[in-house]
């Protein structure tokens, strides 16, 4: 099988501290979106909706049909123009009622494709069983779908929801609130804190844990003023340097900075070489090709590399110039983090 050729993506998560908005890093509690759910039945189908062998589906038309005075037995129903489907949409916070949602429609049946359907009344609940949205409209599928593309059994109805309850967020007449930072980490904590008592005083903020910051309003303004100007606060911010590898498609993000120390690892046919007299620019080896303070050596699969400007994406490029597959590049960096070479945290999707 060929190797996929790995990629290397230099995020540039620079080492010093960076300015970035307090939205950007943390959200209120609470202000968030539901998700709701609801069971329907789309109609107007061309012969391709479900057949006779989903049950549910002639069961639900007939208790669809006798909503409208029409008693049908569902064993005399040979219809394959209507679908059953699940269909699901957000709601999100402070939305009123008569505000419109956006909705997706998904088979759940062995209907061919939805293409040309209508959604009839569906209502919407969330998880507590209430219903607070009603769905209804034709189906859009868009592009190569409709066309028969990967997905002819999903659509979509733009605004196809109106809002009939709403979800009560009492934020006017509460003196306090809470932020969730959304990567746990003391020092983010404790610099957020910070930044915004200087802004609004003494008390306005505290850490109460790595993702959690209580906030108290100050005199002479509203919350959704104070809110609205907190989230807005620029501080100083420092990115946590991480490697992300997909073993699935061979890809490697890494930050362009993230150091690799001195360290001597053999991985098959493959050796790299990282310490002080790892690589002499000046009197290269025989066989050695300079990359830029990087010698590789074809002959020898061998990578050499002087110690104070090594860095995971060298290693990385070093590696694409000597044939290394995938799966050869993605076990290196996981060994080099087993050695302690690598400090960055190292995730495996």
């Amino acid at each position: 099988m060929k190797a996929i050729k790995i990629l290397l993506l230099a995020l540039f998560m620079a080492l010093s501290a960076q300015a970035a908005m307090i939205k950007e890093l943390a959200s209120v509690v609470g202000v968030r979106d539901n998700q709701l759910i609801g069971y329907g039945l789309v109609v107007g189908l061309n012969g391709t909706g479900d057949g006779s062998s989903s049950e549910f589906t002639i069961q639900s038309l007939s208790n669809m049909l006798q909503t409208v005075n029409v008693k049908v037995d569902p064993n005399d129903i040979k219809s394959k123009n209507t679908a059953a489907v699940m269909v699901t949409a957000k709601l999100p916070p402070f939305a009123r009622q008569g505000d419109n949602l956006d909705v997706t429609v998904s088979s759940i049946g062995d209907a061919k494709n939805l293409i040309g359907g209508t959604l009839l009344l569906t209502a919407l609940k969330g998880v507590d069983g209430d219903i607070y949205a009603l769905a209804q409209g034709a189906l859009t599928l868009g592009g190569s779908t409709a066309k028969g593309g990967n997905h002819p059994t999903v659509a979509t109805i733009m605004d196809g929801a109106l809002v009939e309850k709403e979800v009560v967020y009492d934020i006017y007449n509460k003196p306090n609130a809470n932020l969730s930072l959304k990567n746990s980490s003391f020092q983010t904590a404790i610099d957020m804190q910070n930044t915004i008592i200087s802004k609004f005083g003494a008390g306005s903020a505290m850490a109460l844990d790595p993702r959690t910051i209580t906030l108290t309003k100050p005199s002479g303004i509203s919350m959704v003023e104070f809110l609205a100007s907190v989230l807005e606060t620029d501080m100083n911010y420092k990115a946590e340097d991480k490697i992300i590898i997909d073993e699935r498609t061979g890809t490697v993000i890494s930050g362009i900075n993230i150091k690799v120390e001195p360290v001597i690892i053999s991985h098959g046919a493959i050796t790299i070489q990282i310490d002080g007299s790892g690589f002499d620019p000046a009197a290269p080896a025989a066989g050695d090709v300079d990359i830029g303070n990087v010698a590789i050596n074809t002959n020898t699969n061998t990578i050499k590399m002087n110690q104070g400007n090594v860095t995971v994406a060298n290693i990385t490029r070093a590696l694409n110039k000597l044939g290394a597959t995938p799966k050869e590049i993605i076990a290196i960096i996981e060994n080099l983090k087993r050695a302690g070479a690598i400090q960055a945290g190292v995730e495996v999707i």
